[in-house]
């Protein structure tokens, strides 16, 4: 024997029909308050203002993660201080295609 018992009702009648409370106005404040907060914090979320809060503190910060990000890219390309006859000091920017393959 089965049987199917169906209920036709909204989420908030079923909610007060087994006794639970109303959350739609916490809802709405929580929202409210999330809303107010994304809106006030925006701005630090911008590039420019996300640059200048991490390259405040050191100001040789930038001139580091300059040479870090050349060092990576010479390394990519293979690092020149592993060959024989490599130069030292020589960075991507100054590093022609001649240096960066070695002798043939």
């Amino acid at each position: 024997m089965k049987v199917r018992i169906e209920i036709d009702c909204t989420p908030l009648e079923a909610r007060q029909s087994i006794g639970l409370p109303d959350v739609a106005p916490m809802q709405i404040a929580m929202m409210d308050k999330l809303q107010r907060q994304m809106m006030a914090n925006i701005d630090k979320a911008s590039p420019e203002a996300l640059m200048q809060s991490w390259f405040t503190f050191d100001p040789k910060l930038a001139e580091r993660f300059q040479d870090l990000f050349a060092a990576i890219m010479v390394g990519l390309g293979g690092t020149l201080l592993a060959r024989p006859g490599g130069k030292a000091g020589v960075t991507l920017a100054n590093a022609v295609p001649e240096q960066r393959l070695g002798p043939k």
